[in-house]
């Protein structure tokens, strides 16, 4: 009788030890006193995109601007909001078979249009791991390639957890060449160009090109994507103004990298000393550091002299991609150009990114939600409408620590996406 108690004993330690070593591998939870953590949508089998702790938020009420939701979401901004750590999304990812079914990465639903179109992404972060994973699960389509470069700063647990990826995915890789990224210096668009050289070593033959960072987020389906960008007809999609005098001072001056006293601790400073006019006559453009851009551009700049020549004489300057691809995309000839002559696209007229500015909100935009960072919105849940329906393809910034309901609620709209998408027999 002893003897049997024992066995069932150790039978039901066991089966105890083994629940808890499944329930780390497919899903870590935090709770804090007055704390709440809200899981990525559907990262557990048989929940429904319930908030945990008591928060049942609908988020099609959200989306209507239901104010007992909107309510709700004002509640749970005020706790303390639990984010999981770099190490959390190692322990999701160290086993692969059970990670790739928890998040459902073997069953993204692709039709026949999308396999015909293949996309490619370059993913350019250096910290938050479990967001990156859920930007990753927001694009993600199996026919499709993705490069992360991480900087070589970056913590071991965040390098853990991208390499983990990388190694859960086959189509997922990491950037063969790796920067020491520093804010506004060449070394940015150095970690996209080493992304697209291994893209197009790829053996997967994608059309266009998108770039993303780890607070951007995707307001459509890849399925819409591609419908989107068949109307681009080979064009490349991207802001390209021309500057003004105080953003001539970026590149008609020289810029060191030196340390400062605050936030970045190193930036390219101005120097007095004047530079040379740009190489081969190019006329001037400024943008954005994002992009959307066809397989034909980016394999001519490749190869390009003026864009090699370009790139050298924008070493010395301040934030160089915010120039780079906005004046190579005006160059006569170059694949999808924009002729010099016609108007500036702005960041309204380029649907690559979705930028809330708080001087213009209250007339361009609606007032942000969320939290503002350096003149930026950190979008808040009452604006799930206004981004799904302004018409752009992604939007940044996004923070789960500022408002993880948001977050959620688009994971969820564009899973619902997913559904109605014929897949391909």
């Amino acid at each position: 009788m002893a003897r049997e108690l024992l066995r069932h004993r150790c039978f039901l330690f066991s089966l105890s030890l083994l629940a808890v070593c499944l329930l780390k591998l497919v899903h870590v939870k935090v709770t804090v006193r007055d704390g709440v953590y809200i899981e990525p949508f559907g990262i557990t089998a048989g929940l429904s995109g319930t908030l945990k702790h008591g928060y049942d938020i609908n988020c099609t009420a959200v989306y209507e601007l239901d104010p007992v939701e909107i309510g709700k979401t004002l509640a749970i901004k005020r706790k303390v909001v639990v984010d999981v750590d770099d190490d959390s999304t190692v322990t999701l990812t160290s086993d692969c078979q059970t990670f790739i079914r928890a998040r459902g990465y073997n069953g993204v639903p692709v039709s026949e249009a999308e396999r015909g179109f293949p996309l490619a992404y370059s993913l350019v972060v250096h910290k938050n791991a479990p967001m990156v994973e859920r930007i990753l699960h927001a694009i993600y389509a199996p026919h499709n390639v993705y490069c992360i470069h991480y900087d070589q700063k970056s913590s071991p647990a965040f390098i853990k957890a991208v390499q983990n990826l990388a190694r859960c995915a086959p189509n997922v890789f990491i950037a063969s060449k790796l920067e020491s990224v520093e804010y506004a210096h060449i070394s940015r668009l150095n970690a996209d160009l080493n992304c697209l050289s291994d893209l197009l070593r790829s053996e997967v033959k994608w059309r266009y090109v998108f770039n993303l960072c780890g607070q951007d987020f995707p307001l459509k389906s890849n399925h819409e994507l591609v419908a989107e960008l068949k109307r681009l007809n080979g064009s490349n999609m991207l802001e390209s103004s021309r500057p003004s005098k105080l953003k001539m001072q970026r590149f008609g001056f020289r810029h060191e990298l030196k340390n400062v006293p605050y936030e970045y601790r190193r930036i390219p400073v101005k120097t007095a000393a004047l530079k040379d006019a740009p190489p081969h006559g190019l006329e001037m453009f400024i943008g954005s550091a994002y992009f959307v851009l066809s397989r034909n551009f980016v394999d001519h700049i490749s190869s390009s002299r003026v864009a090699k020549d370009f790139l050298a004489w924008s070493a010395d300057t301040y934030s160089p991609d915010e120039h780079f691809w906005a004046t190579l995309v005006r160059v006569p000839g170059v694949p999808g150009h924009i002729p010099r002559s016609e108007a500036d696209v702005t960041d309204l007229k380029s649907k690559t990114r979705l930028v809330k500015w708080n001087y213009l909100e209250g007339n361009l935009y609606p007032a942000c939600t969320g939290a503002h960072m350096r003149s930026v919105c950190i979008y808040g849940a009452a604006e799930l409408r206004w981004l799904l329906n302004y018409g752009h393809w992604f939007a940044n910034k996004f923070d789960p620590k500022v408002d993880p309901v948001l977050i959620q609620c688009l994971e969820e709209k564009l899973m619902e996406k997913r559904k109605y998408v014929q897949p391909r027999n």
